[in-house]
């Protein structure tokens, strides 16, 4: 296929931890928070004057500074971040947001916040936790809404003088509409008996929207939206299976250009920096307050395996089930993290519930934060197309008996 426009210049952003758009946002007055997880609302992180960036440590290499301070079982994206801020990566943040969603990623935070690592030459530094639920009933509704407006809204109007009124979320919100709006439109073509842009192609565009300001990128995602309706397929098909991509902090396009280069096109995601469910449109209902909403919204639609409650767990594997449908996916490669605890628990769960309930193919598969060697990773998802290669083949004759 024709090479997208811009798809040179949403790979370059993501090359280093910070970008060009978060040095001129930040030369522009606004104050950059720094996240890492789709447990703190986005929205509320990107009110007027503030903007978030998720946390990532790209071209990781050693990870002994994070591994001194740490240990050498804990989760790599946590030490991978830690390494990052040792090394002076995100001096830029003018903030943390963290929640309380895991020990490891706790005790990352509790290092820089200890070591003095982001706020050199900043007084107003600080690393705020946030107490999140890990059930989505009523009393986790009220809960997450507390936790939000002390922890968040109030810390930043304190801080920084942020206004948090209604007015300012609801212009949130529609601000953070509009880049949903584009990318599930970016996504769609991802439907396509033949898609017209790859999983690695969406997965570049996607993370961008996480690592700069959306005011700063939604023009040349629409731009690319446009390209995408005149866009033609390659006149032989480069893939030989379609297949969803789950999982955890998968943060690397590489990882899904690797996928893809096994014969397996990725059409659609479910994980922490992809499409669903950190990209579904925020609806206000009438007589609801913005805050509501976006509270609302994000204990409704949250994917993480730490909701622990039968209907989460339940809500996840039919997610899958749609997202399989709806894309008319082969299958599942189903992703953790290497010492990850709670998605190595969810792995084995959801592939037992997926192949032996659902019927779907699943290929599970636990990786280092760090691609590195990927030979095993390759033959691994080698193997699981041919597989589903020779299942279809088999269907087809079936079918003409």
């Amino acid at each position: 296929m024709k090479d997208l426009k811009h798809l040179n210049y949403f790979e370059n952003l993501l090359q280093d931890s910070g970008n060009e758009l978060v040095d001129k946002a930040r030369a522009a007055g606004s104050i950059c928070i720094g996240t890492t997880c789709y447990q703190i609302p986005e929205v509320l992180l990107n009110l007027t004057g503030c903007f978030a960036v998720r946390m990532r440590a790209p071209r990781t290499g050693s990870m002994e500074m994070g591994t001194y301070y740490m240990t050498s079982l804990n989760c790599e994206f946590a030490r991978a971040l830690l390494e990052r801020c040792l090394e002076g990566g995100y001096g830029f943040l003018d903030c943390i947001i963290e929640p309380f969603a895991c020990s490891q990623m706790t005790s990352t935070m509790e290092n820089i916040e200890k070591l003095h690592l982001c706020d050199k030459d900043k007084p107003d530094f600080f690393v705020q936790h946030v107490d999140t639920p890990i059930k989505a009933d009523e009393n986790a509704v009220r809960h997450l809404t507390r936790m939000c407006r002390a922890r968040i809204l109030e810390k930043l109007h304190e801080t920084f003088g942020t206004d948090v009124s209604d007015a300012a979320l609801r212009d949130a919100v529609m601000r953070y509409n509009e880049i949903c709006d584009v990318i599930n439109e970016i996504g769609s073509y991802r439907k396509l008996d033949d898609p017209t842009i790859t999983g690695y192609e969406f997965a570049v565009l996607c993370l961008a929207t996480y690592c700069a300001p959306w005011e700063l990128v939604i023009e040349k995602l629409r731009e690319t939206a446009r390209e995408l309706k005149t866009r033609k397929p390659d006149a032989k098909k480069q893939f030989r299976i379609k297949a969803v991509l789950a999982g955890s902090e998968i943060d690397d396009p590489e990882f899904t250009k690797l996928i893809e280069m096994c014969g397996a096109m990725v059409v659609a995601d479910r994980y922490c920096f992809g499409g669903f469910p950190g990209r579904e449109e925020i609806v206000v209902r009438e007589g609801e307050t913005a805050f509501d909403a976006i509270c609302r919204h994000y204990l409704h639609w949250n994917q993480c395996v730490r909701f622990m409650d039968g209907g989460k767990i339940d809500q996840r594997h039919q997610e899958l089930r749609r997202l399989v449908r709806e894309y008319r996916a082969d299958g599942v490669i189903y992703e953790s993290m290497k010492f990850c605890e709670f998605w190595s628990y969810e792995k084995v769960l959801a592939s037992h519930v997926l192949q032996q309930e659902m019927g779907i193919p699943c290929c599970t598969i636990e990786k280092e934060y760090n691609l590195g060697s990927v030979g095993q990773l390759r033959t691994r998802f080698q193997a699981f197309v041919e597989s589903l290669e020779i299942k279809k083949i088999g269907a087809e004759k079936e079918g003409k008996l």
